[in-house]
């Protein structure tokens, strides 16, 4: 089984991967906002993006910093195929992954005014903000010393696989399809 996890930048383009990897080879999804949606519903918050923080890093703290992927890790076990875990936030996820197997991590990225404008687009319950907002939200998430918060930057910086999205999708699937090729499926 093949494990791909999806780390990057708001607005980047994980999504668009993920959807690729799905409908183009066949892998099954994992999502760790779907999770904390769940989640959040349960707990009757507001569905948003400091909802989604909140919630991670409160699951995080309390029961390890890779515990929501590896609920997720679990989940794509039974099913024994390869799949992408979306939405990877922590180097601790990182590593739990790399120890379960044949693991790569893929991280995408685009310049700030693009990706704003794509959530802007995309209207997920996450992402009626302002575009000051916006780059308060990713600088909360980017840095940080606490191993059980969201560390973008640390994320990316460990990727296999670096994938810059400033264009058409059909130039990130050459990238992803170039990475494919890579991991030998």
């Amino acid at each position: 089984m093949i494990i791909i996890g999806i780390t990057g930048t708001i607005g980047a383009g994980k999504g668009t991967v993920v959807e690729y990897l799905v409908e183009k080879n066949g892998f099954d999804h994992y999502s760790v906002r779907t999770y904390l949606l769940k989640e959040i519903n349960r707990r009757a918050m507001p569905e948003n993006r400091d909802s989604m923080v909140v919630v991670a890093n409160e699951l995080r703290g309390r029961y390890g910093s890779a515990y929501v992927t590896d609920q997720l890790f679990n989940e794509a076990a039974r099913v024994d195929k390869n799949c992408i875990i979306e939405s990877i936030r922590t180097p601790g996820e990182i590593e739990s992954l790399r120890g379960k197997g044949k693991f790569f991590l893929f991280a995408v990225d685009a310049e700030p005014v693009i990706r704003f404008q794509r959530i802007a687009g995309r209207q997920s319950e996450t992402d009626h903000i302002s575009f000051e907002t916006f780059i308060e939200n990713e600088a909360r998430e980017m840095n940080t010393t606490d191993p059980n918060k969201q560390n973008l930057k640390a994320c990316i910086a460990q990727a296999d696989f670096v994938f810059t999205n400033n264009g058409p999708r059909e130039e990130l699937f050459l990238q992803v399809e170039k990475a494919l090729t890579q991991i030998t499926l």
